[in-house]
């Protein structure tokens, strides 16, 4: 105890000695300037390296002292940043500190200085700062080369955003030097005649290799040298989001992370950002290889609190991010498996599935979710191991997914994944029937009746619709009944119904029963009262229709038009206490018209027609202008006219008619208004309001005047399309007088034309008969030549007459006969009456019959004519001594003797007969030669008769008082051809 005490002693005066000591240091102010200060640089980092001592401290003696440092630029007076470094100084200390520059050291010098003052508590009196320490003078600029330009900093990183300065250093202060950043140029403060700086303020992320600045120096146009650094902008690092550990077998802790933007760039100046997971409690760490996930092994010394630290570093910065659980609550089950489906039918299934076994007693909550016809339904269910769920109200038919997921049922953390399955569910009877409609045409002895129907929902067809039966029975005979079985997916079908009353039953049928019918009756006498048209107007939403009520009892109505282009039957059931609704549907189009017809349904489901209207959704100006005529064009108006203009098949409701006139005088007629045309030309206007009204009459015009007009219907949405004016000029006043008489007379020789054309035939069997042919003549019926029975009548082909000249003057003619050439005078000869036909063989004797015929279009004078005669001639007698031959009533006595032999008796070919025509043309000397004076046509009233003569038959000399018109006969050798 003694020693003790001593030792006491002993410690207690060691330290009243050492307090005593530093009072008398403190009493005597050390000197405590910092020396022996030397700066070195950091050209990658751009800084300035200091490291000095402190002289004079006592031995193993620690004071806390703060050192002020300044640093200057180009010149000591220029201080460009002051500041304070404190720390604990120990004996004989080198001490270091650094200074990062904004401005690349390389292009400026630097000066620094320091110094210090005591800030330690064992000092109570006040201190005062030491004396700076001389400059220290830093200059890079000695050792860059020979190279005329340089560029700092040299591969400098920054992150996004930072402001940074970058410098070029020209040895040749005559060059121009010009910079760029990514190729647009910058300006920048020249510090001194050498060198410029640049100040880039937030710069932007653009590459992961780096930003391009560049400078050029040159002198006029000529370039001296280009020289670049490559600027390298990170992304910042962004702390780790969503940061979270959990366990599935309490064997691993499997860690996540968002790691956000990637902070690598190229040339492998920054890799991707490290993450470090560091766990407080057992002081360990780890470093990750991935960089959204880590793994972390569960020890077995049953820790449950965790606390993690996720750090992420790279290059420029370091972020962290902190979580503390309890491992028992971050617990992520492993997903359910064999998921499956028991005892389904048409509305029930059992579904069953397994969970991975964790620990005894461990309890799941699950979650069932059933996905069909559109619809959700979500059941919640607890299980250990295997669960079961009974799936009810189901939907027959109906295709089903269901899917299953667990949690901790104690802790809940987090849902598995889903697992799931698909089944159907067995087909039903369909449940409702079907929408039934139809349309009905009367014609004459029966009714055709289309029937339509609409398909089944899927909810209430409960399953894949087969057929449809339609039961017709006819109420009038009800032991008649037909069955027809329409295959879906048909939804209409015609029926011919007599005039009696009819039930009509339609079901839907599938595979496993039938639909409840739906029943329609047609009436025998079905109601086809005339019902007036309501025009109505639709909007966006479509047509909005009212109607009366129908008197009595009515168990509903019946809405139907047809959609456009398809025309298909559509119809709406309204209930009975209902007389409006809203018809919409995406099919109505703007600028059709749709016809609604409203129905009313009697208890006897018989269909009465209440109401019709018609609308547009959209009403469209009209798609085409009508074709329009020009009747009764005066001189001073004309009538426009286009009945043939259809208003039913238009866009819209035609309101009326504008007609467009325009003159050269432009002046609007009375009715006519002044109107604007969309080309800025000026026109008149007339309005017609009544659309049924299809013609107009402009009159109060002038005449020979020029008139242009247009007419274009409108609707409610516009005017029809712009045309062409169609051009009209009035006539003049004398002009219509004019076409009032030509018209008349111009009608009259058509209908002349008309009837001469219709009755040619009688006027040319009137006027000019065709020449008898003497095979039909009756007269031949009454000669029978008792000389010459076989007489027949000859062929013109078997004539060769010798020649006839018959000269047409009244008061007399000349008979030339050729064989003597002589000729009798005109006198001799003053009416021609007959027409002879002469023998042309050299021994000719005898006589012979006469026949002659007269041709009553030429004998006008009939009663004048006479007849022909015979005269019987010498066989020797030459043919110049030729003469007239007997009277007429001669040669009807001879005939008289031989009409008893009949024509057929004589023998073909015994007998010539020669015919000369009346209009043969006068020949005289061989058959080249041609009359110098030929005869004029003959008339028709001095042709009297024709006759035939046989060759036998002679002619007597003529005498004087003797009428003939002029002969010339050839000589028995000459012949005409």
């Amino acid at each position: 105890m003694a020693l003790f005490v001593v030792f006491q002693t002993t410690f207690f005066l060691t330290l009243l000695s050492l307090r005593t000591y530093q009072s008398e240091v403190l009493a005597e102010r050390l000197p405590l300037t910092p020396v022996s200060l030397k700066v070195s640089t950091n050209s990658i980092r751009q800084s300035l390296h200091l490291q000095w001592t402190v002289h004079n401290l006592p031995y193993h003696q620690e004071l806390k002292m703060v050192f002020q440092i300044q640093i200057s630029r180009i010149e000591t007076s220029n201080v460009i940043w002051v500041g304070n470094y404190s720390t604990t100084v120990k004996w004989n200390q080198v001490l270091h500190w650094s200074w990062e520059s904004e401005l690349p050291l390389e292009c400026a010098t630097h000066f620094v200085r320091i110094k210090s003052v005591i800030d330690d508590a064992s000092f109570p009196e006040p201190n005062f700062w030491s004396n700076w320490s001389s400059w220290e003078e830093v200059s890079v600029q000695d050792s860059l080369g020979q190279s005329i330009l340089f560029v700092f900093p040299k591969d400098k990183l920054v992150e996004e955003g930072s402001n940074v300065t970058i410098c070029y250093v020209s040895r040749n202060i005559q060059n121009n030097v010009s910079c760029y950043l990514e190729g647009k140029q910058i300006h920048g403060e020249q510090l001194d005649p050498h060198v410029t700086a640049f100040n880039l303020n937030s710069v932007p992320f653009i590459r992961n290799r780096g930003t391009n600045i560049y400078c050029e120096a040159s002198q006029g146009n000529v370039s001296k040298g280009i020289e670049g650094i490559v600027l390298f902008v990170s992304k910042v690092l962004e702390e780790p989001k969503d940061f979270s550990c959990e366990t599935q077998d309490f064997k691993t802790l499997h860690c996540t992370w968002d790691p956000g933007t990637d902070t690598a760039l190229g040339w492998s100046k920054q890799p991707s950002q490290s993450y470090t997971l560091f766990e407080s409690f057992s002081g360990e760490k780890k470093l990750c290889t991935h960089k959204n996930w880590c793994n972390w092994q569960i020890t077995q010394d049953s820790q449950e609190m965790y606390n993690f630290t996720l750090i992420a570093e790279n290059y420029l910065r370091k972020r962290s991010v902190n979580i503390l659980f309890n491992l028992t609550h971050r617990v992520y089950l492993m997903n359910p498996f064999s998921v499956n489906f028991e005892n389904v039918n048409a509305t029930n299934a059992i579904m069953t599935w397994k969970v991975h076994s964790m620990r005894n007693n461990f309890t799941y909550l699950c979650q069932i979710e059933l996905h069909g016809e559109g619809k959700m339904m979500q059941y919640d269910v607890s299980v250990n191991v295997n669960g079961e769920y009974f799936l009810s109200e189901l939907e027959p038919a109906t295709e089903y997914m269901a899917r299953v997921r667990c949690a901790d049922a104690s802790h809940f953390w987090k849902w598995t994944e889903w697992s799931g399955q698909n089944f159907t569910t067995l087909e039903a009877a369909p449940s409702e029937a079907p929408d039934v409609w139809r349309s009905v045409n009367s014609e004459p002895g029966n009714h055709t009746v289309t029937l339509f129907w609409k398909p089944l929902s899927k909810l209430h067809a409960n399953g894949k619709i087969l057929f449809y039966n339609v039961v017709v029975e006819n109420l009038d005979k009800p032991s008649r009944s037909e069955l027809r079985s329409i295959p879906a997916p048909a939804n209409s079908t015609k029926l011919i119904l007599d005039k009696c009353s009819y039930q009509i039953c339609v079901t839907a049928n599938n595979s496993v029963g039938a639909s409840p019918a739906s029943i329609i009756v047609i009436s025998a006498d079905p109601e086809n009262k005339e019902v007036e048209e309501e025009r109505i107007a639709g909007t966006e939403g479509g047509f909005s229709l009212s109607w009366k009520p129908q008197p009595g009892d009515v168990i509903g109505y019946v809405v139907d038009w047809c959609d456009h282009p398809q025309d298909v039957l559509q119809w709406k059931n309204v209930g009975p206490n209902t007389t409006s609704t809203v018809i919409s549907t995406d099919a109505f189009r703007p600028g059709v018209r749709y016809d609604f017809r409203i129905y009313g349904l009697s208890t006897k489901r018989i269909a009465c027609l209440l109401e019709k209207k018609t609308g547009y959704s959209q009403e469209l100006a009209p798609s085409d202008n009508p074709h329009v005529l020009v009747d009764m064009l005066t001189s001073h108006s004309f009538t426009l006219s286009w009945k043939d203009y259809s208003t039913e098949s238009q866009p819209g409701f035609i309101q009326g008619y504008h007609v467009y006139l325009k003159s050269k005088a432009r002046q609007c007629h009375p009715r006519f208004q002044k109107a604007v045309l969309s080309d800025g030309s000026e026109c008149c206007k007339y309005t017609i309001d009544n659309p049924e009204e299809k013609a107009l009459i402009v009159d109060n015009l002038k005449p020979e005047s020029f008139y242009e007009f247009f007419v274009t219907p409108f609707t409610s949405a516009g005017e029809g399309p712009n045309a062409t004016f169609t051009k009209v000029t009035t006539p003049d006043e004398h002009s219509s007088m004019l076409i009032r008489i030509l018209l008349p007379m111009v009608f009259c020789v058509l209908l002349i034309m008309i009837v001469c054309y219709l009755k040619s035939q009688w006027i040319k069997e009137t006027c000019y008969p065709d020449i008898p042919d003497p095979y039909k003549s009756s007269i031949l019926s009454l000669i029978k030549f008792k000389e010459n029975p076989h007489l027949t009548i000859m062929n013109v082909s078997d004539c060769i007459p010798d020649a006839i000249e018959v000269v047409s003057k009244p008061e007399g003619t000349k008979i030339q006969l050729l064989g003597t050439r002589k000729s009798l005078t005109e006198t001799e000869l003053t009416k021609p009456n007959y027409l002879y036909l002469l023998p042309t063989e050299k021994n000719h004797s005898g006589p012979g019959p006469c026949i002659c015929f007269e041709n009553f279009t030429y004998n006008q004078a009939a009663s004048d004519a006479g007849s022909c005669g015979h005269v019987p001639v010498p066989p020797k007698a030459p043919p110049s001594m030729l003469g007239l031959m007997t009277s007429p009533e001669n040669v009807l006595k001879a005939l008289e003797k031989n009409y008893m032999n009949s024509l057929g008796e004589v023998p073909a070919g015994e007998t010539s007969l020669n015919y000369v025509s009346q209009l043969a043309s006068p020949m005289s000397g061989d058959k080249d030669s041609l009359p110098t004076n030929p005869v004029e046509p003959p008339h028709c009233s001095e042709y009297k008769m024709q006759m035939a003569v046989p060759l036998r038959l002679a002619l007597p000399p003529p005498t004087e008082n003797s009428s003939l018109s002029s002969i010339t006969l050839l000589d028995p050798g000459e012949h005409y051809r």
